[in-house]
C-alpha cells in the first residue's frame, strides 16, 4: 500500500451493512436503514480491514500525520482518514465544504481551576452549519452521490427529523450537492431555535413541522423511508455514524495518538455520535494506531435520560425502556427513544472487554447544571452550546460521584456554536424560562446591557457635553482613574 501523501488512496474495500440484531449482512450498494429481515439497525464494517494491518500502527500514524497538510480537497476534511472511512467512494463523489479539523481548545487556568479538573473543549460548532453533523452529512452525502451517479438516478429525495443540527447539515450539503439530491426536513412544531429554523430555510430545503417531539418526527421519517424511495439522514443511516467517526481519529491525532490520560465527554442525545466515537475508538486500537482506549462518558440531561436509565440498573438484569421526554435547554438531546441505542449497547460491550470495567459510563445532569456549566464555559473564552455545558455538568457530576481520575484532561464535546442556542442564554438573564424547564437563574450567573445615559438626556445636550456626560457615567460606572500628569 506505499503511494504518495499526495495521492488519492488506492485501498478500496468491501463494505457490508451488519445488522445488530440477527447479524444478517447485506452489500453496500442499497440504501438500508433497518434490517429487512428483523428491523434490527445496522453498522457498517468493511471486510477487508485486516488487509490494513500490512501497515503498522506507526505507519498508518504517520500517514495521516502527513495528510494533514495535503491540499488535495478529497483529502482536506473527515477523508484523511479515508481507509478508516468509506474507503469504497470514489474522489469524485466526495463531498467537501470544510468540515471537521476542528481545534481542541485547552482551557484556561482559571476554568481549570474553578471546575478541578484539566479541561479542554473540541469546538465541532466550527464546521460548515455550525454543528458536529456536518461529519456525519460529508460522509452520507458522498455516498448518496455515488449512488445516484452509479444508478443514473433523475431524482432522490433525503429526508430527515430534526431538533435543529441535523436539518441544518442536510440542507446545506443537499444545497451544495444540487441535482438530482433535493432536501425535505420534519421538525418539531415550536421545538427548534429561530437560529437552527433559519438554516434549513436558507439553504432551500422544504421545511415541514410537526406537532409534538422529535420522536413523533423520527416516527413519520421512519415510515417515509420503510415505504417510499428517499434517503433518511438521521443518524440511524450508518453511512452518518462513519463519517461521525472522524471525532475520535481527530482527538487521538491532535494528542499525538496518546489518549492513556483522556477522558471523552459526549452527550447522548440520538446517540449516533457517541456510537460513531467508540467505534473509531475500536477502530484504531485494532489496528494499533492508538495502544490505549480513553474513559468515555456519555452525558444525559434528567429530562431526556433512556440509555442513563438502562446503564444504571445492574448488568445482569438490565432493561430498556423509552422515556417520554420533558423540554430541555439542551435541545440535541431531547430524544426519548434513540434510534442508535442498540449499536451503544453493542459496542460498550466491545470498549469495556478491551479497556476494562468502568471505560463506558453514562451519567445524568440536570437542567440547571447544564445551562451554568455553558455559561461558566464561555465565560472564560469557550463558544460552547448547551450541550457543550451538558458536557461540562457531566464532568462536574462525575467528580462528584467519584467516576474520573483526577490526573485525566476532559476532552469536551462541545457539538455546536453557542449562537444556535443563544435564545436560552438570554431567557437565563432575563429569567423567562417557563417552569417545566426547572430552571432558576442565579443573579452571578445573569448578565445584562446597563444604560449609559437617558435617551432624553442625550438629546438635550450638545454632542461635546453629551460625550462628557456620558464619559462620567462610564467613569463612576467602572471607578475609573484619571491619567497622572
Amino acid at each position: 500500500m506505499s503511494m504518495s501523501i499526495h495521492d488519492f488512496p488506492a485501498y478500496r474495500g468491501v463494505l457490508e451493512y451488519v445488522c445488530l440484531q440477527c447479524q444478517a449482512r447485506y452489500p453496500q450498494d442499497e440504501l438500508l436503514y433497518t434490517c429487512p429481515d428483523c428491523g434490527g439497525v445496522f453498522l457498517l464494517e468493511d471486510s477487508r480491514q485486516e488487509s490494513l494491518k500490512e501497515l503498522s500502527g506507526a505507519q498508518w500514524r504517520e500517514r495521516f500525520d502527513a495528510r494533514a497538510a495535503v491540499k488535495r480537497r478529497a483529502l482536506r476534511g473527515i477523508f484523511r482518514f479515508y481507509e478508516l472511512i468509506a474507503p469504497v467512494l470514489d474522489e469524485q463523489d466526495i463531498v467537501y465544504l470544510g468540515e471537521g479539523q476542528t481545534p481542541i481548545i485547552p482551557s484556561s487556568p482559571a476554568l481549570n481551576t474553578a471546575v478541578g479538573h484539566t479541561v479542554a473543549m473540541k469546538n465541532d460548532g466550527q464546521n460548515p452549519s455550525a454543528s458536529f453533523k456536518d461529519r456525519g452529512m460529508a460522509c452520507a452525502f458522498s455516498y448518496l452521490q455515488s449512488m445516484a451517479r452509479a444508478n443514473d438516478w433523475d431524482q432522490l429525495l433525503t429526508i430527515c427529523a430534526s431538533t435543529g443540527d441535523t436539518s441544518a447539515a442536510a440542507a446545506l450539503y443537499a444545497a451544495y450537492v444540487g441535482a438530482p439530491l433535493t432536501s425535505v426536513v420534519l421538525l418539531p412544531a415550536g421545538k427548534v431555535t429561530e437560529q437552527q429554523l433559519a438554516q434549513p430555510l436558507g439553504s432551500g430545503a422544504v421545511v415541514l413541522e410537526v406537532p409534538g417531539v422529535f420522536d413523533d418526527c423520527m416516527r413519520v421519517v421512519e415510515y417515509l423511508a420503510d415505504n417510499y424511495r428517499v434517503a433518511l439522514l438521521n443518524s440511524k443511516n450508518p453511512w452518518r455514524i462513519l463519517g461521525q467517526e472522524s471525532y475520535a481519529y481527530e482527538v487521538a491525532q491532535w494528542y499525538d495518538w496518546n489518549l492513556s490520560d483522556k477522558a471523552l465527554f459526549v452527550p447522548i442525545g440520538n446517540a449516533g455520535n457517541i456510537t460513531a466515537i467508540m467505534s473509531g475508538l475500536l477502530k484504531m486500537h485494532d489496528l494499533g494506531i492508538i495502544t490505549a482506549l480513553p474513559q468515555l462518558f456519555g452525558v444525559q440531561t434528567a429530562h431526556a435520560d433512556p440509555v442513563f436509565q438502562y446503564y444504571r440498573q445492574p448488568p445482569e438484569s438490565r432493561s430498556y425502556s423509552p422515556v417520554e421526554v420533558k423540554p430541555s435547554v439542551a435541545q440535541a438531546a431531547m430524544i426519548g427513544n434513540p434510534v442508535s441505542f442498540p449499536r451503544v449497547r453493542t459496542l460498550a460491550e466491545r470498549y469495556e472487554q478491551v479497556a476494562g470495567d468502568g471505560s463506558f459510563q453514562v451519567v445524568q445532569v440536570q437542567e440547571q447544571a447544564i445551562m451554568e456549566s455553558m455559561l461558566l464555559a464561555n465565560r472564560h473564552g469557550h463558544i460552547a452550546c448547551t450541550q457543550g455545558g451538558e458536557c461540562l455538568a457531566g464532568l462536574l457530576r462525575a467528580k462528584e460521584e467519584g467516576r474520573i481520575d483526577h490526573k485525566t484532561t476532559a476532552v469536551l464535546d462541545a457539538t455546536a456554536h453557542s449562537l444556535k442556542f443563544i435564545g436560552f442564554q438570554d431567557r437565563y438573564f432575563q429569567n423567562t424560562f417557563a417552569p417545566e424547564y426547572g430552571i432558576t437563574p442565579q443573579a452571578q450567573w445573569q448578565n445584562r446591557p446597563e444604560t449609559v445615559i437617558d435617551p432624553e438626556v442625550k438629546n438635550r445636550l450638545a454632542a461635546d457635553a453629551f460625550a462628557r456626560e456620558a464619559a462620567q457615567a462610564v467613569v463612576e460606572r467602572l471607578g475609573l482613574e484619571g491619567k497622572e500628569d
